[in-house]
Protein backbone atom coordinates (compact mmCIF):
# COMPACT_ATOMS: atom_id res chain seq x y z
CA UNK A 1 0.00 0.00 0.00
CA UNK A 2 1.13 3.58 -1.07
CA UNK A 3 1.73 5.65 1.90
CA UNK A 4 -0.32 8.61 2.62
CA UNK A 5 1.36 11.48 1.46
CA UNK A 6 3.12 13.83 4.39
CA UNK A 7 1.50 17.13 5.35
CA UNK A 8 4.22 19.48 3.49
CA UNK A 9 3.51 16.82 0.33
CA UNK A 10 -0.01 17.93 0.60
CA UNK A 11 1.21 21.62 0.08
CA UNK A 12 3.48 21.24 -2.44
CA UNK A 13 0.49 19.29 -4.50
CA UNK A 14 -1.90 21.96 -3.82
CA UNK A 15 0.13 25.15 -5.22
CA UNK A 16 2.04 22.48 -7.88
CA UNK A 17 -0.95 20.74 -8.76
CA UNK A 18 -3.35 24.35 -9.16
CA UNK A 19 0.22 25.52 -11.72
CA UNK A 20 -0.38 21.90 -13.87
CA UNK A 21 -4.44 22.10 -13.79
CA UNK A 22 -4.01 25.88 -14.83
CA UNK A 23 -1.61 25.31 -17.96
CA UNK A 24 -2.96 21.67 -19.02
CA UNK A 25 -6.28 23.20 -19.15
CA UNK A 26 -5.76 26.67 -21.08
CA UNK A 27 -5.55 25.35 -24.87
CA UNK A 28 -9.22 24.21 -24.03
CA UNK A 29 -10.56 26.83 -22.49
CA UNK A 30 -14.12 28.57 -24.27
CA UNK A 31 -14.11 25.21 -25.84
CA UNK A 32 -16.51 22.37 -25.84
CA UNK A 33 -17.52 19.79 -23.52
CA UNK A 34 -15.03 16.57 -23.94
CA UNK A 35 -12.46 18.22 -26.30
CA UNK A 36 -9.48 17.08 -23.87
CA UNK A 37 -10.84 13.52 -23.89
CA UNK A 38 -11.33 14.11 -27.23
CA UNK A 39 -7.78 15.08 -28.19
CA UNK A 40 -6.24 12.44 -25.87
CA UNK A 41 -7.96 9.42 -25.06
CA UNK A 42 -4.90 7.87 -23.38
CA UNK A 43 -1.93 9.33 -20.91
CA UNK A 44 0.21 11.16 -23.67
CA UNK A 45 1.92 14.43 -24.00
CA UNK A 46 -1.28 15.90 -22.81
CA UNK A 47 0.68 19.13 -22.25
CA UNK A 48 0.60 20.10 -25.54
CA UNK A 49 0.34 23.99 -25.32
CA UNK A 50 -2.14 25.75 -28.10
CA UNK A 51 -4.87 29.00 -27.99
CA UNK A 52 -1.74 31.23 -28.20
CA UNK A 53 -0.40 28.69 -25.04
CA UNK A 54 3.53 27.60 -25.53
CA UNK A 55 3.50 23.90 -23.83
CA UNK A 56 3.39 24.24 -19.79
CA UNK A 57 2.52 27.81 -20.03
CA UNK A 58 0.22 28.68 -17.19
CA UNK A 59 -1.96 31.67 -17.52
CA UNK A 60 -2.85 34.45 -15.59
CA UNK A 61 -4.67 31.90 -12.68
CA UNK A 62 -0.86 31.07 -11.36
CA UNK A 63 0.58 34.43 -12.51
CA UNK A 64 -1.01 36.21 -10.04
CA UNK A 65 -0.93 33.34 -7.15
CA UNK A 66 2.71 33.61 -7.78
CA UNK A 67 2.61 37.59 -6.55
CA UNK A 68 -0.05 36.21 -3.60
CA UNK A 69 2.57 34.23 -2.45
CA UNK A 70 5.70 36.19 -2.55
CA UNK A 71 3.94 39.00 -0.98
CA UNK A 72 3.07 36.55 2.08
CA UNK A 73 6.23 35.17 2.27
CA UNK A 74 8.48 38.50 1.81
CA UNK A 75 6.43 40.86 4.09
CA UNK A 76 5.53 38.07 6.65
CA UNK A 77 2.20 38.04 6.37
CA UNK A 78 -0.79 39.24 5.10
CA UNK A 79 -0.44 42.94 3.52
CA UNK A 80 -2.92 43.60 1.62
CA UNK A 81 -2.06 46.70 -0.26
CA UNK A 82 1.66 45.40 -1.25
CA UNK A 83 -0.54 42.32 -2.91
CA UNK A 84 -2.62 45.28 -4.89
CA UNK A 85 0.79 47.10 -6.01
CA UNK A 86 2.24 43.73 -7.00
CA UNK A 87 -0.83 42.49 -8.81
CA UNK A 88 -1.92 46.29 -10.78
CA UNK A 89 2.22 46.01 -11.77
CA UNK A 90 1.20 43.09 -13.44
CA UNK A 91 -1.42 43.79 -14.79
CA UNK A 92 0.10 47.12 -16.47
CA UNK A 93 2.99 44.87 -18.14
CA UNK A 94 -0.45 43.46 -20.85
CA UNK A 95 -0.38 39.79 -19.98
CA UNK A 96 -1.88 37.64 -22.45
CA UNK A 97 -4.71 36.79 -19.87
CA UNK A 98 -6.68 38.53 -17.81
CA UNK A 99 -10.31 38.71 -16.69
CA UNK A 100 -12.19 42.03 -17.55
CA UNK A 101 -13.53 42.38 -13.91
CA UNK A 102 -9.58 42.09 -12.67
CA UNK A 103 -8.28 43.89 -15.07
CA UNK A 104 -10.83 47.24 -14.34
CA UNK A 105 -9.95 46.87 -11.17
CA UNK A 106 -6.31 46.69 -11.29
CA UNK A 107 -5.99 49.38 -14.10
CA UNK A 108 -8.74 52.10 -13.16
CA UNK A 109 -6.69 53.66 -10.58
CA UNK A 110 -7.96 53.45 -7.65
CA UNK A 111 -6.62 52.99 -4.42
CA UNK A 112 -6.27 49.32 -2.80
CA UNK A 113 -9.21 49.36 -0.42
CA UNK A 114 -11.82 51.00 -2.59
CA UNK A 115 -11.06 50.34 -6.46
CA UNK A 116 -12.72 46.70 -6.21
CA UNK A 117 -16.04 47.73 -4.24
CA UNK A 118 -16.07 51.22 -6.50
CA UNK A 119 -16.45 48.56 -9.25
CA UNK A 120 -18.53 46.44 -7.94
CA UNK A 121 -20.94 49.75 -7.42
CA UNK A 122 -20.89 50.26 -11.07
CA UNK A 123 -21.29 47.32 -12.43
CA UNK A 124 -23.20 45.21 -9.91
CA UNK A 125 -21.35 41.69 -11.50
CA UNK A 126 -18.13 40.94 -9.80
CA UNK A 127 -18.59 37.37 -8.33
CA UNK A 128 -16.25 35.76 -10.87
CA UNK A 129 -13.88 33.43 -10.62
CA UNK A 130 -10.43 35.31 -10.22
CA UNK A 131 -10.25 35.11 -6.91
CA UNK A 132 -10.47 31.79 -5.97
CA UNK A 133 -8.29 30.83 -9.30
CA UNK A 134 -5.34 32.32 -7.00
CA UNK A 135 -5.92 30.74 -3.73
CA UNK A 136 -3.88 27.86 -3.67
CA UNK A 137 -0.80 29.34 -1.83
CA UNK A 138 -2.65 31.60 0.34
CA UNK A 139 -4.88 28.53 1.77
CA UNK A 140 -0.68 26.29 1.91
CA UNK A 141 -0.04 29.69 4.10
CA UNK A 142 -2.89 30.31 6.07
CA UNK A 143 -3.83 26.29 7.07
CA UNK A 144 -1.29 26.49 10.24
CA UNK A 145 -3.00 29.51 11.62
CA UNK A 146 -6.23 27.54 11.54
CA UNK A 147 -10.07 27.90 10.21
CA UNK A 148 -11.17 31.07 11.50
CA UNK A 149 -7.95 32.75 9.66
CA UNK A 150 -7.67 31.11 6.75
CA UNK A 151 -11.21 32.12 5.81
CA UNK A 152 -10.60 35.49 6.88
CA UNK A 153 -7.34 36.02 4.98
CA UNK A 154 -9.61 34.30 1.89
CA UNK A 155 -12.17 37.14 1.87
CA UNK A 156 -9.80 39.95 2.29
CA UNK A 157 -7.49 38.63 -0.36
CA UNK A 158 -10.56 38.34 -2.48
CA UNK A 159 -11.84 41.93 -2.20
CA UNK A 160 -8.85 43.27 -3.60
CA UNK A 161 -10.31 42.58 -6.48
CA UNK A 162 -13.39 40.95 -6.19
CA UNK A 163 -16.29 43.98 -4.95
CA UNK A 164 -19.51 41.25 -4.54
CA UNK A 165 -18.65 39.04 -1.23
CA UNK A 166 -19.63 35.63 -2.79
CA UNK A 167 -16.14 35.62 -4.39
CA UNK A 168 -14.67 35.92 -1.20
CA UNK A 169 -17.12 33.39 0.87
CA UNK A 170 -15.99 30.76 -2.58
CA UNK A 171 -12.17 31.43 -1.93
CA UNK A 172 -12.87 31.12 1.61
CA UNK A 173 -14.51 27.48 1.10
CA UNK A 174 -11.73 26.65 -1.24
CA UNK A 175 -9.49 27.71 1.55
CA UNK A 176 -10.86 25.61 4.12
CA UNK A 177 -11.19 22.70 2.02
CA UNK A 178 -7.02 22.76 1.35
CA UNK A 179 -6.81 23.04 5.39
CA UNK A 180 -8.80 20.20 6.34
CA UNK A 181 -6.85 17.91 3.23
CA UNK A 182 -3.35 19.38 4.14
CA UNK A 183 -4.01 17.50 7.86
CA UNK A 184 -4.92 13.92 6.35
CA UNK A 185 -8.77 14.48 6.80
CA UNK A 186 -11.64 13.79 4.11
CA UNK A 187 -12.43 18.26 2.87
CA UNK A 188 -15.68 16.68 1.15
CA UNK A 189 -16.28 15.58 4.62
CA UNK A 190 -15.92 18.80 5.96
CA UNK A 191 -17.96 20.49 3.56
CA UNK A 192 -21.13 21.14 5.76
CA UNK A 193 -19.20 22.42 8.58
CA UNK A 194 -17.74 24.90 5.99
CA UNK A 195 -21.15 25.89 4.45
CA UNK A 196 -22.07 26.56 8.65
CA UNK A 197 -19.03 28.83 8.50
CA UNK A 198 -19.86 30.99 5.62
CA UNK A 199 -22.17 34.32 6.02
CA UNK A 200 -25.33 33.38 5.96
CA UNK A 201 -26.75 34.94 3.16
CA UNK A 202 -24.32 33.01 0.92
CA UNK A 203 -25.25 29.84 2.76
CA UNK A 204 -27.74 28.35 0.56
CA UNK A 205 -26.74 29.16 -3.34
CA UNK A 206 -23.02 27.41 -2.16
CA UNK A 207 -25.33 24.54 -0.20
CA UNK A 208 -26.55 23.88 -3.48
CA UNK A 209 -23.14 23.57 -6.00
CA UNK A 210 -21.66 21.84 -3.06
CA UNK A 211 -24.25 19.15 -2.53
CA UNK A 212 -23.51 15.62 -3.72
CA UNK A 213 -26.05 15.06 -5.61
CA UNK A 214 -24.51 18.33 -7.89
CA UNK A 215 -23.50 17.93 -10.83
CA UNK A 216 -21.76 20.71 -13.33
CA UNK A 217 -24.85 20.54 -16.16
CA UNK A 218 -26.82 21.39 -13.05
CA UNK A 219 -25.12 24.97 -13.25
CA UNK A 220 -27.00 28.41 -13.88
CA UNK A 221 -24.18 30.42 -15.03
CA UNK A 222 -21.17 30.24 -16.62
CA UNK A 223 -18.51 28.26 -14.82
CA UNK A 224 -16.39 31.47 -14.56
CA UNK A 225 -18.55 32.24 -11.87
CA UNK A 226 -17.69 31.41 -8.65
CA UNK A 227 -20.59 28.99 -7.29
CA UNK A 228 -19.81 26.84 -10.82
CA UNK A 229 -16.10 26.95 -10.52
CA UNK A 230 -16.02 25.76 -7.25
CA UNK A 231 -18.95 23.52 -7.62
CA UNK A 232 -17.52 21.78 -10.81
CA UNK A 233 -14.15 21.27 -8.77
CA UNK A 234 -15.72 19.84 -5.79
CA UNK A 235 -17.74 17.58 -7.97
CA UNK A 236 -14.48 16.56 -10.06
CA UNK A 237 -12.75 15.67 -6.84
CA UNK A 238 -15.76 13.71 -5.15
CA UNK A 239 -16.24 11.71 -8.61
CA UNK A 240 -12.20 10.82 -9.18
CA UNK A 241 -9.82 8.55 -7.21
CA UNK A 242 -6.41 9.68 -8.51
CA UNK A 243 -4.97 13.64 -8.84
CA UNK A 244 -5.03 13.30 -12.91
CA UNK A 245 -8.40 11.56 -12.74
CA UNK A 246 -9.44 14.77 -11.42
CA UNK A 247 -8.06 17.40 -13.36
CA UNK A 248 -8.79 15.34 -16.45
CA UNK A 249 -12.95 15.45 -15.51
CA UNK A 250 -12.09 19.26 -15.08
CA UNK A 251 -10.81 20.24 -18.31
CA UNK A 252 -13.64 17.89 -19.97
CA UNK A 253 -16.07 20.73 -19.02
CA UNK A 254 -15.05 23.18 -20.74
CA UNK A 255 -15.92 26.52 -20.40
CA UNK A 256 -13.50 28.35 -18.18
CA UNK A 257 -11.00 25.21 -18.19
CA UNK A 258 -8.05 26.84 -16.71
CA UNK A 259 -9.51 27.94 -13.72
CA UNK A 260 -12.24 25.28 -13.05
CA UNK A 261 -8.82 23.20 -13.35
CA UNK A 262 -6.39 24.97 -11.19
CA UNK A 263 -8.98 25.35 -8.52
CA UNK A 264 -9.35 21.33 -8.96
CA UNK A 265 -5.47 21.27 -9.00
CA UNK A 266 -5.52 22.73 -5.64
CA UNK A 267 -8.33 20.59 -4.02
CA UNK A 268 -6.70 17.64 -5.79
CA UNK A 269 -3.25 17.68 -4.94
CA UNK A 270 -3.87 19.03 -0.97
CA UNK A 271 -5.96 15.36 -1.29
CA UNK A 272 -3.53 12.84 -3.52
CA UNK A 273 0.22 14.73 -2.68
CA UNK A 274 2.23 16.31 -5.35
CA UNK A 275 3.71 12.06 -6.06
CA UNK A 276 0.32 12.14 -7.42
CA UNK A 277 0.46 14.94 -9.75
CA UNK A 278 2.36 13.23 -13.11
CA UNK A 279 5.71 14.14 -13.74
CA UNK A 280 4.93 14.23 -17.35
CA UNK A 281 2.78 17.77 -16.47
CA UNK A 282 5.28 18.99 -14.10
CA UNK A 283 8.66 18.90 -16.29
CA UNK A 284 7.09 21.02 -18.90
CA UNK A 285 5.44 23.61 -16.84
CA UNK A 286 6.65 27.16 -16.61
CA UNK A 287 5.18 30.29 -15.13
CA UNK A 288 6.24 33.43 -16.62
CA UNK A 289 5.50 36.81 -15.12
CA UNK A 290 4.65 39.88 -16.88
CA UNK A 291 5.76 43.00 -15.45
CA UNK A 292 8.49 41.39 -13.20
CA UNK A 293 11.59 40.94 -16.15
CA UNK A 294 12.00 37.71 -17.53
CA UNK A 295 11.18 35.82 -14.25
CA UNK A 296 10.06 32.20 -15.58
CA UNK A 297 9.04 29.67 -12.59
CA UNK A 298 8.99 26.01 -13.06
CA UNK A 299 8.29 23.35 -10.94
CA UNK A 300 10.79 23.28 -8.59
CA UNK A 301 10.59 27.00 -7.63
CA UNK A 302 7.42 26.45 -7.07
CA UNK A 303 7.79 23.39 -4.89
CA UNK A 304 10.54 25.69 -3.56
CA UNK A 305 7.44 28.21 -2.43
CA UNK A 306 4.89 25.38 -1.60
CA UNK A 307 7.46 24.54 1.03
CA UNK A 308 8.13 28.08 2.07
CA UNK A 309 4.44 28.40 2.55
CA UNK A 310 3.93 25.83 4.64
CA UNK A 311 6.46 26.47 6.85
CA UNK A 312 8.93 23.80 6.29
CA UNK A 313 12.15 24.65 8.69
CA UNK A 314 14.13 22.67 6.51
CA UNK A 315 13.54 25.99 3.43
CA UNK A 316 14.30 29.57 4.85
CA UNK A 317 15.20 31.75 2.55
CA UNK A 318 14.30 31.79 -1.22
Amino acid sequence: MTPAPSPLERAIGAVVGSAVGDALGAPFEFGPEGAFSDRFPTPGDEMCGGGGWDPGEATDDTQTAVLVAESLLERGGLDLPDVFRRLRRWAAAEPKDIGLQTEAVLTGGHPWDTAAALHFRTSQRAAGNGALMRAAPSAVYFARHGRTATLDAARRLSALTHGDPAAGEGTAVLHELVRVALTGADPLEAVPETLAALRPEHRERFAVVLAPTWHPDDATEFNGAVWPCLGSAVWALRTTASYEAAVRAAVDLGGDTDTVAAVTGALAGAVHGIGAVPERWTRVLRVPLPGFGDRVLRAPELTGLARRLAGDPAVTTP
